[in-house]
């Protein structure tokens, strides 16, 4: 494998980055525009949440899979077959919706395969910035990557609702197709350096060995195994609070109040990803992933506990500024610890697991706030006299309820991780991977 110098790599890679922002801004418009629509034709919930379990679900099932193709062939060529398999299904939306003949169930299965192209493009995107970059830029490549994130978090919905008031839903799947088309030029047009890839042992491998290769390279480094189920474990906490952050503002304030609130949650995202890409690379990586895990279980307390509009936006303006942090430092760790040559199937691997607990979290987060918690904070619930006294009855309290218990458990995962010491001293006990580490 070589690399750029590290002038024209970070160039390339910022180049592709922009494309990958404008692609991603477009994708979360459409993602946007189109839970209204279904929202608006159906009135149903459940079937806005099964989208969300559409599109994280086949993310789960491929990557093992994924990281295979990923490692096989070059970074480049895998993510613009994934950018164009995208845009596919995105044009196939605008044509069943033009013509008049789109369903819910159409919705579903089109961004099922949109999330099989996801799978395969979001482990080369990271992959191919280890590629790219040299190590001491990574902190700063990284942060870039939550930049994109938090702009789309930030702008999407506030832009979608605008353009909906100007355009209907065909206009904003337009203008997504056109970001698809953007990012793919970027790619076929920016050099990239050339790639080791092992393809002797490629095709002697078999198959299954080669999806699993990633579970057993992690599994036999007890640190990094670690810090990906610490992860699975939070991500399913985080799922169910993103599910039910919606209901339980709406529950005591307007549409108006819940934007405000996710407003200065994607402002807090945006400010740590600056300030993360415009600084070199931190110590104590591990010691930031857990001091902002803490501020994120009391900041989801706080949510629990209090109605007042301004006091919750300030908390999600700070437990939106840890997530970057907590992303960034966990990647850059990833990328030092595991060579390029086989980070796609590692990373793929740690999409799969990481993200795997999502699915279950939208499966059971509406259930158990409809059928245990809120009966639990009725006026005449089994917990009015006691814990209702403190945060309130009615509709909504369950929920809150559940905030809290997601909050103190999230405070003593972290706590149970750190006294892990394969995981605390991570960074100094695994030395960093070599190019070929197998």
């Amino acid at each position: 494998m070589t690399k750029h110098p590290k002038n024209t790599g970070m160039q390339i890679f910022t180049f592709i980055w922009i494309g990958q922002i404008i692609s991603l801004i477009g994708s979360q418009l459409s993602n946007f525009a189109l839970g209204v629509w279904v929202y608006q034709k159906t009135g149903s919930v459940t079937q806005f949440s099964l989208i969300s379990l559409f599109t994280s679900l086949p993310i789960v099932l491929i990557s093992p899979v994924a990281g295979t193709l990923i490692d096989q062939f070059p970074r480049r060529w895998v993510m613009v077959f994934s950018d164009l398999g995208a845009g596919i299904t995105t044009g196939i939306i605008a044509f069943l919706l033009a013509n008049g003949d789109l369903t819910f169930w159409h919705i579903c299965i089109c961004v099922g395969i949109s999330s099989c192209f996801s799978a395969i493009q979001w482990p080369a995107y990271t992959s191919a910035s280890s590629l790219l970059v040299q190590q001491e830029d990574l902190a700063r490549a990284n942060g870039m990557l939550q930049i994109g994130e938090a702009i789309g978090s930030l702008v999407a919905p506030m832009l979608g609702g605008l353009l909906l008031l100007f355009f209907d839903i065909n206009g904003i799947i337009f203008i997504d197709f056109a970001s698809f088309i953007f990012a793919f030029s970027i790619l076929l047009l920016v050099p990239f350096p050339k790639q080791y890839i092992d393809r002797h042992r490629a095709e002697k491998t078999p198959w299954f060995k080669e999806a699993s290769y990633g579970l057993v390279y992690l599994f036999k480094r007890r640190g990094l195994f670690a810090l990906l189920l610490f992860f699975a474990i939070n991500n399913f906490l985080v799922a169910i609070v993103q599910i039910l952050i919606t209901p339980l503002v709406l529950s005591f304030g307007s549409a108006t109040d819940l934007g405000t609130i996710l407003t200065l949650g994607g402002v807090g995202m945006l400010t740590s990803s600056v300030i993360i890409s415009t600084m070199k690379t931190r110590l104590h990586l591990i010691l930031s992933i857990f001091t902002f895990k803490l501020l994120g279980g009391i900041s989801i307390i706080c949510v629990g506990f209090y109605k007042h509009i301004p006091l919750l936006a300030l908390t999600a303006f700070l437990f939106f500024f840890g997530l970057p942090i907590i992303n960034s430092s966990s990647q850059i760790i990833f990328q030092k610890k595991i060579p390029c040559n086989v980070q796609g199937r590692v990373f793929a691997t740690i999409g799969a697991i990481s993200n795997g607990s999502q699915p279950f979290a939208y499966t059971f987060a509406g259930p158990l706030a409809d059928k245990i918690f809120e009966p639990l904070m009725t006026l005449n619930g089994l917990l009015a006299e006691s814990i209702g006294k403190i945060i309130g009855v009615g509709q909504g309290r369950g929920i809150a309820l559940m905030f809290i218990v997601i909050g103190i458990l999230t405070i003593l995962v972290t706590i149970i991780a750190y006294q892990y010491k394969p995981l605390r001293l991570l960074e100094k006990r695994l030395p960093d991977a070599l190019v070929q580490d197998n």
